[in-house]
């Protein structure tokens, strides 16, 4: 892995600072931090710290949202039966979970469905259609998915009589499918305010619709928040306006009193301290994720909608299996990836991009072991299986490569792609898969700069070590919760030396007193995984400058503040 390479924020002016600081009675690093997330005023300032459920927008600016009701309701008025359709993600199965478990709360003929990842694949799929016509289904709530099912949509239709409403977060295609009601944030006649929702906080709509208009009360919506923030922080969507708000309430609920389901979750996962968006990420979402991984997601499905405490430990004790196979061949192939790389001079020397396939990989964890092989080759990265006779990839980007663009250059290779600028996924043949490596990174190599090519630590601000205090630290804390677009703070301070001599923990990690000669200030600082690259440069090196997140640690029932540093630089 390169040197890191620090881009600062651009420093907000100090006139807005000076304002805003005093307006809201914040240190002007604090309110900094805030005019760099477009904060400028008190009013907006109050509805950041202080989010509510009112400030959620009128789902009716949705176009289809009225069209959609309207069939929801007469579907349940003629007792006709309903199945809820959803990805077999984290994002889809807690869709799946909401929208099925609110329904049921009120009426019983409902069915729900979740494709099998290997035999069915992503999206709506003519088994699930086929299905659905065995069970009597007349309409289908399709979540995290359908936006580009013209033909599924238009096969149910026509064959079965199956209606289909859309509730969707990608990118949809100018022909739209033939769905009752196509509810999409991102389609481009849509005139909704936020466009970053999730696949259920789509579905979460169309229910805060339903409930407007059959008067029940919005209250009995808001029991489903926890299952909300599962999918926000699980699908790494931008944690701002609406976003924020039901991520805000959805750690309430989850901390204070979440399901049945995710309570057996943490206990199994050995979980016992209040959760952030991170937690979520690291702890809860790889386990529901699994499920679709290793078997099948309905499991997942089942934990979240489990209302007996024993059945629902059960189901997790199931998933936690899962994840550990999943961790086993996501240990196991990254090993195998990273000693492929090692081991070809081109690929470890001279290459921009890494292309690896071995056919006994689990299609699974691919996606994962890309992301892992990133993190020591930090460049694109696919890595490929084989499936059905056929190499199927998953590709993942570094920040500010077009990925997707440069897939798209190499499409006469491939049988079919499909993603966004910082992942993807693809199929070929199996033969077409040198020429695809060396092609990639010709496209690779053209467009990606030596920046890209290295690993950056955004920071937000520097600021000397004395600003930092408890009071600092509980108002930063205000401003979460903390993810895409409203990330941790990362600070640097620099010309720091050391009070005492470095300590390793466990053979690999940093524990230092870091000491500002000019303020007198000492902190404790922690460097995950440092020992091996730092320890030696900073007995030779005196000053240094150091990147880092604040964070609180708790030993012996003693709370201190300490720092999690991201990196160091020599003087």
């Amino acid at each position: 892995m390169p040197e890191k390479r620090w881009s600062y924020k651009p420093t907000p002016s100090t006139e807005s600072v000076v304002e805003l600081s005093q307006a809201i009675n914040v240190d002007k690093a604090l309110a900094a931090m805030l005019v760099q997330r477009g904060i400028t005023a008190f009013d907006e300032a109050r509805d950041f710290f202080r989010p509510k459920l009112e400030h959620l927008h009128d789902p009716f600016l949705m176009p289809d949202m009225e069209k959609a009701v309207t069939r929801l309701r007469e579907a349940i008025e003629n007792g006709e039966k309903i199945m809820v359709y959803g990805d077999y993600d984290v994002d889809g199965t807690t869709s799946v979970a909401l929208v099925y478990g609110f329904l049921s709360t009120f009426y019983g003929n409902l069915e729900y469905y979740n494709p099998d990842r290997y035999e069915e694949g992503y999206g709506v799929s003519v088994q699930g259609i086929e299905w659905a016509a065995e069970q009597g289904v007349s309409l289908v709530i399709c979540l995290d998915c359908g936006i580009k099912a013209q033909d599924k949509v238009t096969l149910a239709k026509e064959k079965f009589d199956i209606d289909f409403i859309i509730c969707d977060h990608h990118e949809p295609d100018d022909t739209l499918p033939n769905a009752v009601a196509v509810l999409d944030p991102k389609r481009k006649d849509c005139p909704y305010p936020y466009k970053e929702l999730t696949g259920n906080g789509v579905g979460f709509k169309l229910l805060q619709a339903f409930c407007i208009r059959t008067e029940m009360p919005i209250e009995s919506l808001y029991e489903f928040l926890d299952l909300c923030v599962v999918s926000i922080a699980s699908d790494i969507v931008p944690i701002t306006g609406e976003n924020r708000v039901l991520a805000f309430y959805g750690l309430k609920k989850l901390n204070e009193n979440p399901r049945i389901g995710l309570k057996a979750l943490k206990e199994v996962a050995g979980f016992t301290t209040q959760m952030n968006i991170e937690n979520v990420v690291f702890v809860l979402g790889p386990r529901i994720n699994a499920a679709g991984r290793i078997k099948h997601a309905k499991a997942a499905v089942q934990l979240l909608l489990s209302d007996d405490y024993d059945e629902a430990l059960e189901f997790a004790h199931e998933i936690q299996k899962h994840n550990l196979e999943r961790r086993g061949h996501d240990s196991r192939m990254t090993e195998e990836a990273l000693a492929m790389i090692e081991g070809d001079e081109w690929l470890a020397n001279t290459a921009k991009s890494t292309v690896l396939y071995r056919e006994d990989w689990h299609k699974g964890v691919i996606g994962i072991v890309a992301s892992r092989c990133i993190e020591k080759y930090y460049r694109p990265t696919i890595i490929l299986t084989k499936s059905h006779e056929k190499a199927a990839g998953s590709a993942r980007s570094v920040a500010g490569f077009n990925l997707y663009g440069a897939i798209e250059e190499c499409a006469e290779l491939l049988e079919q792609f499909g993603g966004h600028t910082h992942a993807a996924g693809m199929t070929m043949p199996i033969e077409n898969i040198d020429a695809f490596r060396l092609e990639f990174d010709r496209v690779v190599s053209k467009y990606i700069t030596p920046e890209q090519l290295t690993p950056v630590v955004t920071v937000d601000l520097k600021i000397k070590l004395a600003e930092i205090n408890p009071k600092f630290y509980r108002i930063m804390n205000q401003m979460s919760p903390f993810g895409p677009e409203n990330m941790q703070p990362v600070f640097a301070t620099e010309n720091l030396t050391l009070k005492y001599t470095p300590r390793v923990m466990k053979e690999k990690h940093l524990r230092l007193e870091l000491f500002e000669e000019e303020t007198g200030a000492i902190l404790t600082a922690v460097g995950f995984g440092m020992a091996e690259e730092h320890l030696e440069r900073l007995n030779t090196n005196k000053y240094f400058s150091v990147a880092y997140q604040v964070d609180e640690n708790t030993f012996n029932n003693k709370t201190t503040l300490q720092l999690m540093l991201k990196d160091i630089k020599y003087s």
